[in-house]
């Protein structure tokens, strides 16, 4: 049995060949970061399992590789990227995902975007670069309220995280959960008590656009929003809309509707925006995790288990 890692790059192609082992499945490694769907059925010819990190691959393209029969997402986010039902019901492809690997990276992001936008780092930085000394009062974060929307292991990490700052935290979760020194409360309530809102939910249909307009007004007033979930779960016009009015003091964003973030966007036009290129989970800890998982994908999936 085969696999190909159909976007590598030279970063985890690199860490792909460091601890694969010579008993692993044969996997084909493609050097090339970006590739086009239409371009995957050459690529994955011959291969019955396709590793993706960040490519696209449509249903109708998926049929174009009678071969294919599973594909390992390097990530929880799959939906982003294909349809897994259809893979399954039309091509006969199981789709698989990869939890918790990048857990304390993410929330050591999350944690960052939610300090740099309460001191307003990031203009002043701008600001200085264009030589503006741009001197700018900050929100002190201790004693203060998060509130983390959806709580699977990230917000787990940031609870600990903000803990440990002296922060209250709250959360909301679809599910009943508890956890130490966090108090599970009602959407209501989150909302409108934290000064910090953190999200952290997985994109589904239930999900995307849960942040509406609405909800969104229903936030503290001057609220920060840190999103390193996916920008879908966020409706980005209304998000946009409160952040120039002020509802929303600032978005502190690594997560977007489209990426790569196209120049020009309006979320780069906004100075009470901080933006990262959706950069969480990239840190050598977890890139590890990442493939030693993906790796272990692929032994059980050659032997049959």
């Amino acid at each position: 049995m085969r696999a190909c890692f159909v976007d590598a790059g030279e970063a985890l192609g690199a860490v792909f060949r460091r601890l694969r082992r010579d008993a692993d499945p044969e996997v084909t490694i493609n050097l090339q970061p970006d590739i086009t769907p239409d371009a995957l059925p050459g690529v994955l010819a011959g291969h019955e399992i396709a590793i993706i990190d960040h490519t696209a691959l449509p249903t109708d393209i998926a049929r174009q590789v009678p071969g294919l029969r599973h594909v390992v997402f390097l990530g929880t986010g799959a939906r982003s990227y294909m349809n897994p039902e259809a893979l399954e019901a039309e091509c006969g492809i199981a789709v698989h995902i990869i939890k918790g690997y990048g857990d304390t990276a993410v929330a050591e992001m999350a944690f960052t975007l939610m300090w740099t936008a309460a001191k307003g780092i990031a203009g002043m930085d701008r600001g200085m670069r264009a030589g503006r000394w741009l001197r700018t009062d900050g929100l002190e974060l201790t004693g203060k309220t998060v509130g983390l929307l959806g709580f699977g292991g990230i917000a787990a990490e940031m609870a600990r995280l903000c803990r440990g700052a002296g922060m209250t935290v709250l959360a909301w979760n679809r599910t009943p959960k508890s956890a130490e020194g966090v108090e599970f409360v009602g959407l209501d309530r989150l909302l409108a008590e934290s000064h910090v809102l953190s999200v952290h939910l997985l994109l589904n249909d239930e999900t995307r656009g849960f942040l509406s307009a609405e909800r969104l007004a229903r936030l503290r007033p001057g609220a920060v929003l840190v999103n390193t979930a996916r920008g879908a779960v966020v409706d980005e016009a209304a998000m946009v809309a409160a952040l120039r009015s002020g509802a929303l003091a600032h978005a502190a964003l690594d997560v977007f509707d489209i990426e790569p973030l196209p120049a020009g966007h309006v979320l780069t036009t906004l100075e009470n925006v901080t933006l990262s290129a959706h950069s969480a989970f990239r840190t050598p800890e977890a890139g590890d995790k990442l493939v030693q998982a993906a790796l272990e994908h692929c032994r059980r999936i050659a032997a049959g288990s």
